[in-house]
């Protein structure tokens, strides 16, 4: 079995939802407190282990590349500070994998952007996730529990959470299959936004998988009609057609943070913030004050 040692992170979107902070920061940048989304998200995948981290981004999304480099400048002026807290913290952020970027030319859909990283991915197996969020769970990362379950079935793995919620049903994809064993269902096909009356399963794809090399074989097949955009899930759903299974995989221990929207945006930022034993005192106090003079 080999060794899985690549994430793709599509990142090229325009993040629309969050203009006019948008127009020349990319959404992935946009802080949970002190710290980028996207950064939570390597993080997560280099605790599991993940050696190189594909980032498809476009022409606006500089600030990612930036982000993720060395600033040999402000090394020196945090160094002369005596600030060697900030300054370790930053060196840590360009040295925690090998990073590549790649540019998607057209916004054509997250099978489109996941493509677009198919000759440094090569055959290998490797990781999908999203730059905008994040699942966090304890005692194992979510990425640790999806390389086990690919050990354990050799095929590709989807992250799911369990998630009852009606609305949700017009957001997510939702496995269809049998459960084989607790927690994982052996999948017959993947259905999208499903609506109440026909949700298949309460496992809602959330978090990105881990998918086969075939996956970029089986997206180049799919024909596109105009005005439509080409969903990675479609390629795992071919994939399935041809003989190649998916497993639905919950997350045992986690929780999702959707920062895509604003109002689950500044959710995650509270939740996170509150976590923090430097600043949850004082802001703690802050909501209660805020709540009882609304």
């Amino acid at each position: 079995m080999k060794k899985i040692r690549k994430a793709v992170i599509p990142a090229a979107g325009y993040g629309t939802r969050f203009l006019p902070a948008t127009k020349a920061m990319p959404k992935e940048m946009l802080p949970i407190v002190d710290k980028p989304v996207i950064q939570y998200v390597v993080e997560e995948l280099v605790s599991a282990g993940i050696e190189q981290i594909i980032i498809v981004t476009g022409w606006h999304k500089r600030a990612i590349e930036d982000h993720f480099d060395r600033h040999l400048e402000l090394e020196y002026k945090l160094k002369e500070a005596g600030k060697f807290d900030q300054l370790e913290e930053i060196k840590r952020i360009s040295t925690m994998a090998e990073f590549v970027y790649v540019r998607q030319k057209e916004q054509r859909g997250n099978g489109d952007a996941v493509l677009t990283a198919k000759n440094i991915v090569g055959n290998e197996p490797f990781v999908i996730c999203w730059g905008d969020e994040f699942v966090i769970s304890e005692p194992v990362s979510k990425t640790r529990q999806l390389i086990e379950a690919y050990n354990k079935y050799g095929a590709t793995v989807i992250s799911c959470l369990k998630d009852e919620r009606p609305e949700s049903t017009s957001k997510y994809g939702f496995a269809k299959g049998v459960e084989i064993e607790p927690g994982v269902i052996k999948v017959d096909d993947w259905i999208e936004k499903p609506g109440i009356a026909n949700r298949p399963s309460t496992f809602a794809s959330l978090g990105g998988c881990l998918a086969v090399p075939e996956l970029f074989e089986a997206l180049e097949s799919i024909e596109i009609k105009e005005g439509q955009e080409l969903v990675y899930i479609d390629g795992i759903n071919k994939l399935q057609k041809s003989g190649l299974p998916s497993y639905a995989v919950e997350i045992k221990g986690g929780k999702y943070y959707d920062c895509g929207n604003v109002v689950q945006y500044l959710k995650t930022n509270i939740e996170m913030a509150l976590k923090r034993p430097d600043i949850s005192s004082d802001l703690s106090k802050f909501i209660a004050d805020l709540a009882q003079n609304i």
